[in-house]
């Protein structure tokens, strides 16, 4: 399993100060926020971004995230998927092997939009596997569908795409419908991302991001999660994804060595059970 910290963590600071920052708090593996990105490509090219990740020994191992792809209609289906078509060549000319595809269907769905959303991930597999990108469809436990993650491993399997495989977020795991079981339905294949905090001490179905806190130092530590991974021996990327104001507070080199070493620590007490 691959480290690696989200730029969200570091949200109020440009790209340029988080990779440079990170890169000296030993961070050599980030999931670059889009929003940062397009932030950095106001200023300069692609070419500068691919030098600046090169020049502090830095890679991104997932890009996070697109959304309105599902269920989407009229002037906004057409906007969000014309992003979707220009971020695709960025990824595959910056090396990025994953894109989170956020699972933002909200509201009542009817069966119509039930297989608008099917039919818009086999679209977007296709067009991704064309890039040689893979997505990562992240489940949201406020969502209609799919909001956990049993239905999330049924609804990628329908598509049945190689480009497609699923993001475990553990706060939207932790937060909503899903059960400790459901971890049995992850494997090699259908994962393709993690991204991990914790919550702090408060009612689940009360819990937002600005609950999010370290991995380990709340209520919902992911022990069982790192189990499963190591079971499967999944070997892609875990990534601290905290999308909390006040921890964009924090220095982004000090949250840094912070998240680095809360995160090794993890995945090294986990190799060591997974070993015994």
């Amino acid at each position: 399993m691959r480290p690696a910290i989200a730029t969200v963590c570091s949200l109020d600071s440009p790209l340029e100060t988080i990779l440079e920052e990170y890169a000296a708090a030993h961070c050599d593996a980030i999931d670059l926020w889009l929003g940062h990105a397009a932030g950095f490509l106001e200023r300069h090219g692609p070419s500068a971004l691919k030098e600046q990740l090169a020049s502090q020994g830095i890679v991104a191992v997932a890009a996070s995230f697109q959304g309105g792809l599902l269920t989407s209609q009229g002037e906004a289906r057409l906007e969000h998927w014309r992003h979707f078509e220009e971020r695709l060549p960025l990824l595959r000319d910056l090396g990025i092997p994953v894109l989170v595809i956020a699972g933002d269907a909200f509201g009542p769905l009817g069966p119509q939009d039930l297989s608008r959303l099917s039919m818009s991930l086999s679209e977007a597999a296709k067009r991704a596997a064309d890039a040689g990108v893979k997505l990562a469809l992240e489940f949201d436990a406020r969502a209609s569908f799919p909001n956990n993650l049993q239905s999330a491993v049924a609804l990628v399997d329908d598509v049945g795409h190689p480009a497609l495989g699923i993001c475990l977020d553990w706060f939207h795991f932790t937060v909503g419908p899903s059960k400790p079981l459901d971890l049995s339905l992850l494997s090699r294949d259908n994962l393709a991302h993690v991204q991990l905090s914790d919550i702090v001490d408060v009612p689940r179905e009360m819990a937002s991001d600005s609950d999010r806190i370290l991995p380990a130092e709340g209520s919902s530590p992911p022990d069982d999660l790192i189990r499963r991974l190591t079971e499967i021996g999944y070997t892609a990327a875990i990534s601290i994804e905290l999308q909390n104001p006040r921890l964009w507070r924090v220095p982004p080199r000090q949250f840094g060595e912070i998240a680095m070493t809360s995160l090794r620590k993890l995945l090294g007490q986990a190799q060591m059970e997974g070993g015994r």
